[in-house]
């Protein structure tokens, strides 16, 4: 397992444990089979928004439609297994643990 400090550090494939915030989270149509993912970035976004690209990652929660506590902004630990997605590195169904907003991990 691998402790990465920034996404930026991410390998294209292996296990990692790493600390972020909730930038977005998507939740799939009733039609479609249960998954809840969230997109991890680094730094929350400035005031007024983003004006450039950063590095994120996706997190999946296979057979879920919400997962408590997990909104945009939420500030998070979790661990899994990286691997690309439509060229998007993602973890399917992390151990994760929510973070107090202040506290540095």
């Amino acid at each position: 397992m691998t402790r990465i400090d920034t996404l930026a550090e991410l390998p294209v494939r292996g296990r990692v444990i790493h600390s972020g915030y909730v930038e977005s989270i998507t939740i799939q149509p009733q039609q479609q089979a249960p998954s809840f993912s969230v997109t991890i970035v680094d730094r929350p976004a400035p005031p007024g928004g983003r004006r450039s690209a950063v590095v994120h990652l996706r997190l999946i929660f296979v057979g879920q439609r919400r997962v408590p506590g997990l909104v945009a902004g939420s500030r998070l630990s979790y661990e899994g297994m990286v691997a690309p997605l439509d060229s998007v590195p993602t973890i399917f169904n992390p151990r994760y643990e929510i973070l107090p907003a202040h506290e540095k991990h």
